[in-house]
C-alpha cells in the first residue's frame, strides 16, 4: 500500500528540512511538498524527525564463543535492533580453518533463515590464506555479495591470524574490490600477560582490562595501518576504544592511507571502573577491547566530531550474566567476551551526542547510517532519504525521555550494561522497505520478513544522490 509521511522534519547526513515522503512498492517514490496522497495511508510525524534507518555494521548473533553461544539470535536481535531504530545489520560470519568459506556462509544463512524482521548481510572472517581461500574470495564477492572480510589480530589459538594472512588478505581484497576489517589487539602480548597474572592468582574481571592495555590496541592498529599502506589497500578498524588507536588512525589518514574507524557506544559512555564492581558483577562489562579509563572518552567523541572515526557499531555480542558470564568465575579469561548494545546504539548517540552538543544532527545520521551504507556497498539503496532508495525510515521523537533497563529492553539477555541511564530521544515507529516493523513503539512485523542483502564492491567515490523535490 502507498504511504505518505507528513509533518516531519527530514534529516539526512547533509540536510535538514521539512517535507513529505511518498512510499510506493518498498521504495521512496518522492520527497517534496504537496505530494498526491490519494489512496495512500497518511502517517503523521508531527514533532518528530524522520531519519534514514540505522545501519549497524557490527553484530554477533547466535555466535559460538568460549564454550557457549550468544543469547540473541537473528529473531530477538533484529527485533531489538528495530525497536532501537536500526533497519539493517551486518553480522560476522565465522569460518573454520581447513574448510571452504562457502560452508561458513551456508551456516550463517541457516542461522538467519525465517528469523530476521529487518534486512541483513554478512561480513566474512579470514583466518588463514592458502590457494583454496584465494580462489574462493572472488567467488564470495561476486556470488554472495559479501564485500568485507575480517581478520582477527587477537584471541590467540582461537581466531588470531598472523601478519602474512592479514597482508595477503589486504592485497587480495584490494584486487577484487573489497574492504578488510581488523580486530586490532596484539594477541601474543595479551596471551603472555594473561598467563602471568593468572600465575599470580589474579582472577577477577578487572584483570581482563589490565591484561589488554591500550598499548596493545594502539600497536596492532598501527601495524595494520602500516600494512594497509604497504599493500595500497583500505582498512576498517572495528571497535576502537582508546586514544592510542585513534592516534594511529589519524596518523595513517594524514599520510594518505585509506583507513576508517568504528567506535561503539560502550566506549563512549562506560569506563574501566565498571569491571571492579563487587560480587563478580564486573563480568557484565567484559568485552574486547576492554573498557578504558574515562579520559579516553573525550578522545573518541572528538574523533567522531572531526571525522577521524566514521561510524558507530554496536558490537552486539550478548551473554547472560547468570549461566554464561559466570563461566569465568575464578578465571577472568573464561568470561565470554561481549555485551548487549544493538537496541540502544542509536538513541544513546542521539542523547549523548546531539543533545549534549558533541556532534551535529547531520553527523549523527552519517555516523549511525549513511557512512556505513557507503563503506559497505549499500548506498544509495540504504542510508539516505531520496527517491529510489529503500523506504527504511525512523520516526524519532527527539524529546521523549526514558530510562534504559533490562526490564524493558527487547534483547533476550538478562542485563543491560546501561542500566538506569536516562536518555532523551527514541524511535516511535520504524519502517523497513515501506512496511512498519515498529508502530507506536509496538512490534507489528513477523520474523522472516527481513531479506539478505548482496552488497556492492567498495567504492570510495560514492556521492549522495540529489534530492528529488516534487511540488
Amino acid at each position: 500500500m502507498r504511504k505518505i509521511i507528513k509533518n516531519g522534519t527530514i534529516v539526512t547526513a547533509t540536510d535538514t528540512f521539512k517535507a513529505e515522503i511518498l512510499i510506493e512498492n518498498e521504495k521512496i517514490k518522492a520527497v517534496g511538498t504537496d505530494l498526491p496522497s490519494e489512496g495512500a495511508e497518511v502517517i503523521d510525524a508531527n514533532g518528530c524527525y524522520v531519519f534514514p534507518g540505522g545501519i549497524d555494521p557490527h553484530t554477533h548473533l547466535e555466535m559460538p564463543f568460549g564454550g557457549t553461544v550468544t543469547k540473541d539470535d537473528f529473531e530477538t536481535g533484529t527485533i531489538a535492533a528495530a525497536f532501537g531504530g536500526t533497519t539493517t545489520i551486518i553480522d560476522f560470519c565465522l569460518t573454520d580453518k581447513g574448510k571452504p568459506l562457502k560452508d561458513a556462509i551456508k551456516t550463517w544463512h541457516a542461522k538467519s533463515k525465517d528469523k530476521a524482521v529487518i534486512d541483513y548481510s554478512f561480513h566474512l572472517m579470514i583466518s588463514e590464506i592458502n590457494e583454496n581461500v584465494l580462489k574462493e574470495i572472488p567467488k564470495v564477492i561476486e556470488e554472495d555479495g559479501i564485500t568485507s572480510f575480517k581478520v582477527f589480530m587477537a584471541y590467540k589459538n582461537v581466531f588470531q591470524a598472523d601478519d602474512e594472512t592479514l597482508f595477503h588478505t589486504l592485497v587480495t581484497a584490494k584486487e577484487h574490490g573489497a574492504l578488510v576489517m581488523v580486530h586490532a589487539e596484539n594477541g601474543d602480548v595479551i596471551d603472555y600477560l594473561c598467563k602471568k597474572v593468572l600465575e599470580e592468582g589474579k582472577t577477577d574481571p578487572i584483570y581482563h582490562a589490565l591484561t589488554r592495555p591500550p598499548e596493545v590496541e594502539g600497536e596492532a592498529t598501527g601495524r595494520a595501518c602500516m600494512l594497509t599502506g604497504l599493500a595500497n589497500a583500505r582498512l576498517y578498524v572495528v571497535h576502537v576504544s582508546c586514544a592510542q588507536a585513534v592516534g594511529k588512525i589519524i596518523e595513517a589518514r594524514n599520510n594518505g592511507i585509506q583507513v576508517y574507524g568504528e567506535t561503539c557506544p560502550q566506549y563512549l559512555l562506560l569506563d574501566q571502573s565498571a569491571l571492579e564492581k563487587p560480587d563478580f558483577e564486573g563480568a557484565k562489562y567484559v568485552w574486547s577491547p576492554p573498557l578504558r579509563e574515562k579520559w579516553h572518552q573525550d578522545v573518541l567523541w572528538n574523533a567522531l566530531k572531526n571525522d577521524q572515526l566514521q561510524t558507530l557499531g554496536s558490537d552486539q555480542c550478548s551473554f547472560d550474566f547468570k549461566g554464561q558470564k559466570d563461566l569465568g568465575k575464578g578465571d577472568f579469561t573464561k568470561i565470554p567476551n561481549g555485551g548487549p548494545f544493538i537496541e540502544d546504539r542509536v538513541s544513546v548517540l542521539f542523547s549523548e551526542g546531539v543533545k549534549k552538543g558533541r556532534i551535529t544532527l547531520n553527523q549523527f545520521v552519517d555516523i549511525v547510517s549513511t557512512k556505513n551504507a557507503k563503506l559497505f556497498g549499500l548506498f544509495p539503496q540504504k542510508g539516505t532519504i531520496a527517491a529510489g532508495s529503500d523506504a527504511d525510515l525512523v520516526i524519532f521523537d527527539p524529546n521523549a525521555r526514558r530510562t534504559i533497563s533490562a526490564k524493558t529492553h527487547h534483547m533476550a539477555v538478562d542485563y543491560n550494561a546501561f542500566e538506569g541511564m536516562e536518555i532523551t530521544g527514541e524511535p516511535i515507529s520504524v519502517l523497513s522497505r515501506g512496511e512498519f516493523v515498529i508502530r507506536d513503539k509496538k512490534l507489528v512485523a513477523e520474523p522472516g520478513r527481513g531479506r539478505y542483502l548482496k552488497r556492492a564492491k567498495f567504492s570510495q567515490e560514492i556521492e549522495a544522490p540529489k534530492q528529488v523535490v516534487t511540488k
